[in-house]
């Protein structure tokens, strides 16, 4: 069995977001499975430059419902894609198509026929799948992510960080983008009632000035509210030993978003210890299960509750650290490149 996966998410601005982490995890996983398994030979390729149909199996990693992302014609022997989610058509507002995306979003369903599984990574994103794509649900498969396999890093220059990025004692600390699903100005809401300071990181956040786009509009309103608060620290990008010193040093990790195709962030914190409190949405709770508190995202007022429970209760933090850790035993590198391989074999049957 030869199969290709493409490997454009890793070379464009995905790289660093978490199709481009997804991608990257997976094929260092899959080579290792293939290495084990002879009869797999797996190989990573640009799938606009590659001839496709020297495999048995090619694998596209992303998905767009507004752009064409998928073939006309049937590129290989069997085709899978991977659907994160399909967070742009639960909120047509906040996320339009115009004319042009519309018609792309019908040639992309039709250009679905040609697939033989999606991959996708909750029942949440499954359901949504279904119900929008028209997509049979036995040929959609869900595989888990799972936090960075690799060994966090030992802080050498915690204070130093500390010190660089003005940083407090105590802050709440949200990672990830700034669309509009992700909540941050209810969030920056809550803070202010719970009288904690916010540190948001992930390059988005770094961003100062950003066109009028109706996609940009809920940052634009944060920049308006928040851009010179100084309690509320974007801190943008950051590389890896400036990350974990940031995590060690919150008090709290808090996942405010409306909705999640997965929620990758909670298992990071509970991989390093920091309690979590989270909107209670379907694939959050599917993932976070009894480690979080959850809070309803469409009121500041609870997730200030909930961010107030943990802070104030010691007990309570240790309780969820301690359920993290075991709810962090249910998801692996390991684990979800196996399940990707069995989906091949079943496909390629």
């Amino acid at each position: 069995m030869k199969v290709a996966i493409d490997e454009r998410p890793l070379t464009s601005g995905d790289a660093i977001r978490g199709i481009g982490f997804h991608t990257r995890e997976l094929i260092t996983h899959l080579e290792q499975e293939s290495k084990r398994v002879e009869e797999f030979k797996f190989e990573v390729v640009d799938f606009e430059k590659a001839d496709l149909s020297k495999y048995d199996i090619v694998h596209y990693q992303y998905f767009h419902p507004h752009f064409l992302t998928l073939p006309f014609r049937k590129p290989a022997k069997k085709v899978i894609v991977t659907i994160h989610d399909l967070i742009r058509l639960i909120y047509p507002d906040a996320y339009p198509a115009g004319a042009k995306g519309y018609l792309r979003f019908l040639l992309q369903k039709f250009n679905l026929r040609n697939v033989d599984a999606v991959i996708t990574i909750s029942e949440t994103s499954k359901k949504d799948i279904v119900r929008f794509l028209n997509f049979p649900p036995e040929k959609i498969f869900v595989t888990y992510l799972a936090p960075q396999s690799r060994g966090i890093t030992v802080l050498k220059h915690e204070k130093d960080i500390k010190m660089k990025y003005q940083l407090p004692d105590k802050f709440v600390l949200y990672i990830g983008d700034v669309n509009y699903n992700k909540n941050l100005l209810n969030l920056a809401a809550a803070c202010k009632i719970a009288k904690i300071n916010l540190v948001i990181v992930g390059k988005q956040a770094s961003y100062n000035d950003t066109n009028d786009n109706i996609e940009n509009a809920s940052w634009i309103e944060f920049l308006q509210k928040y851009k010179y608060d100084k309690k509320i620290h974007r801190l943008g990008f950051l590389k890896n030993e400036e990350f974990e010193a940031v995590f060690k040093l919150a008090s709290v990790y808090c996942q405010p978003s409306l909705y999640e195709g997965f929620g990758l962030p909670l298992l990071e914190a509970f991989q390093r210890d920091l309690p979590v409190v989270s909107s209670r949405t379907q694939s959050l709770v599917e993932v976070g299960a009894d480690a979080c508190v959850y809070m309803n995202p469409q009121d500041p007022q609870d997730i200030a509750k909930g961010i107030s429970n943990v802070l104030q209760s010691k007990k309570l933090a240790n309780e969820l650290v301690k359920k993290g850790r075991d709810r962090l035993k249910e998801f692996s590198w390991n684990k979800t490149a196996l399940e990707t391989y069995e989906i091949y074999k079943k496909v390629n049957s």
